[in-house]
């Protein structure tokens, strides 16, 4: 028996107009949607730069600025699906689960190799295991 999947959303749906915003939040928010969606793509080459959290920024700030862009997002044939999920769900898919935790793991101990005060790793260790926790709480995609 197959479980009915979500409905892919509607182009006309996605592009539905942003609430009528000042002009100077406008171009902030746009700003903000392509510094994250650069941050994104550079995210998908380097080796402990994420991607997927910079892409739900871009898609949230383009939501409220230019939803045309936003629905370019979520229609994008490798990005779209784990964005929908996201936005739908709260869900992560487990691989990026994985890799963000491993990446938290990788910075504390970066961060703990070339601290000069013990503070710093106690606080950057706190901080990221708060963060792997939210992430591993999430629904998986």
């Amino acid at each position: 028996m197959s479980v009915p999947s979500d409905p892919e959303p509607r182009p006309e749906e996605a592009a539905a107009p942003p609430p009528t915003l000042a002009p100077g939040a406008t171009l902030l928010y746009r700003l903000v949607g392509f510094l994250a969606l650069g941050l994104g793509i550079l995210g998908a080459f380097l080796p402990l730069m994420p991607t997927t959290i910079f892409l739900i920024i871009a898609a949230w700030a383009f939501g409220k600025s230019a939803p045309k862009l936003r629905a370019r997002l979520y229609a994008h044939k490798r990005f779209g699906p784990t964005l929908r999920a996201w936005d739908q769900k709260g869900a992560i898919p487990p691989r990026a689960k994985l890799a963000a935790v491993i990446g938290m793991g990788l910075s504390l101990v970066l961060v703990m190799l070339t601290a000069t005060t013990p503070w710093v790793p106690m606080a950057a260790g706190v901080v990221l295991t708060l963060c792997a926790l939210y992430v591993l709480t999430r629904p998986s995609a």
